[in-house]
């Protein structure tokens, strides 16, 4: 399932539409009330939001930049150090 493609509704959702739509799938599964197919493409739905968060987490540390100011007043940005 690794080289499965993100479907277009969930490369649509911000970050915090499928966080939460994340949260709402593992609440439904920690319930264990779900019929087993459903359960299996919650899991399945649930792993493809978790890499669209993850790359949406890995844009914006990639977007931060790390602001320096010289000695002599002079500002400059390089790219930041998140890990």
């Amino acid at each position: 399932m690794a080289d499965k493609s993100i479907p277009a509704d969930i490369k649509n959702k911000s970050f915090e539409e499928a966080l939460a739509e994340l949260e709402s799938i593992v609440g439904n599964l920690e319930q264990g009330s779900n019929k087993l197919d459903d359960a299996i493409k919650g899991y399945e739905r649930g792993t493809l939001l978790k890499q669209h968060c993850e790359a949406k987490l890995q844009e914006a540390k990639e977007r931060i930049e790390k602001i320096s100011v010289s000695s002599t007043g002079e500002v400059s940005t390089e790219p930041g150090d998140i890990k």
